[in-house]
């Protein structure tokens, strides 16, 4: 068993013996990813107290899986800012404290595609029976959704955690390098791990397609706006889009690996950098981009706080149109924001 985790160590892990400086340039890289990192984590912390400041964001489930996006993603920046110091400082790490930051990071970025599935198919209820959403996308089944999306992320390492708490139990005390393949002990969890996050992307995919093109032919046989299907198409597009950017990030522990054979330790230090910030790091902060900044109630707000003015937002009067929620129409009103004229217009 031994044997086979060194094996493993020396195959996956050829960077950890190059030799590295901590000069100037580096320290200003990566003083630029802590930057970019921690600014995004502030943009979502923003659009996150915009979500929980108004009563009707907190019972709305697309704002409410949004929410929870915007959650994990910041986690998961935060995460994963902090295992690339301790890789890029050498830094070894307790065991079970490195089971306890990999097993947030790994989770955090399972939970990214399934929470995508969850919000194409609410968007797909609110397209295809408009007039049953509000029955099958209530708050409750949206908060009992999320508790699913956490389950089924955490399975996998729960797994590697049992397996390693059975088979080396007096081993949590020992110091690490902290990566998510330096959790292995065996061989069939490196092909475990592997074949979740395939099943996960490859169910994902399918579920995301089939919500569109139905969104797509149920968009046309309703509106005759052509500028609604455009939006109800444009919404979903973005989930397969964010989905992709998902699968760059399943990539970056391949890519390290490819880098690593470099003899070069320069070019290996500034491509690992490289595939850091656009592979891993990037993809995590268009989220509110994608979504938030588009939505215009969320915006308007979002400028609002972001600057933090202390003025008030005025209501904006809206003509009684029918919307998705019935009631929910006079509470956006009331809070200055725009609602939906229709099922179609729901989408943006």
């Amino acid at each position: 068993m031994t044997a086979n985790n060194k094996t493993t160590s020396e195959v996956l892990f050829i960077h950890q013996q190059i030799f590295h400086v901590l000069d100037a340039p580096m320290l200003t890289k990566f003083a630029i990813a802590l930057l970019v990192a921690l600014f995004f984590v502030y943009v979502n912390g923003v659009l996150l107290f915009v979500l929980w400041s108004k009563p009707v964001f907190k019972e709305t489930p697309r704002y409410i899986l949004f929410a929870h996006m915007l959650l994990n993603d910041s986690i998961q920046l935060l995460i994963s800012l902090i295992l690339y110091i301790c890789s890029l400082a050498f830094l070894q790490l307790a065991k079970v404290v490195c089971f306890l930051l990999v097993f947030v990071a790994t989770s955090t970025f399972s939970n990214a595609p399934l929470n995508l599935v969850v919000m194409s198919l609410e968007r797909y209820a609110a397209i295809c029976f408009p007039l049953r959403h509000s029955e099958i996308a209530t708050r409750r089944r949206t908060c009992v959704a999320i508790g699913v999306i956490r389950i089924i992320g955490s399975i996998n390492f729960m797994i590697d955690t049992l397996f390693a708490v059975v088979t080396e139990p007096k081993s949590f005390h020992l110091l690490m390098f902290c990566t998510r393949e330096r959790t292995f002990i065996a061989p069939w969890q490196a092909d475990m791990y592997l074949a979740f996050n395939v099943f996960y992307f490859v169910s994902v995919t399918v579920i995301i397609v089939f919500t569109y093109i139905s969104i797509i032919v149920a968009a046309r046989s309703v509106s005759t706006n052509k500028e609604s299907t455009k939006k109800a198409h444009r919404t979903v597009l973005l989930h397969l889009i964010q989905l992709g950017l998902c699968l760059t990030s399943f990539l970056y522990g391949t890519i390290e690996r490819i880098l690593a054979m470099t003899s070069n330790s320069k070019l290996f230090s500034d491509l690992r950098y490289l595939n850091f910030l656009i592979v891993l790091l990037l993809p995590r902060c268009l989220s509110p981009l994608i979504y938030g900044l588009r939505d215009d109630a969320v915006r308007n707000l979002f400028r609002h706080y972001f600057c933090c003015r202390s003025a008030e937002i005025k209501p904006v009067r809206i003509n009684p149109t029918f919307t998705l929620g019935g009631a929910r129409a006079s509470k956006l009103a009331l809070l200055g924001l725009p609602t939906l004229s229709n099922a179609v217009d729901a989408l943006t």
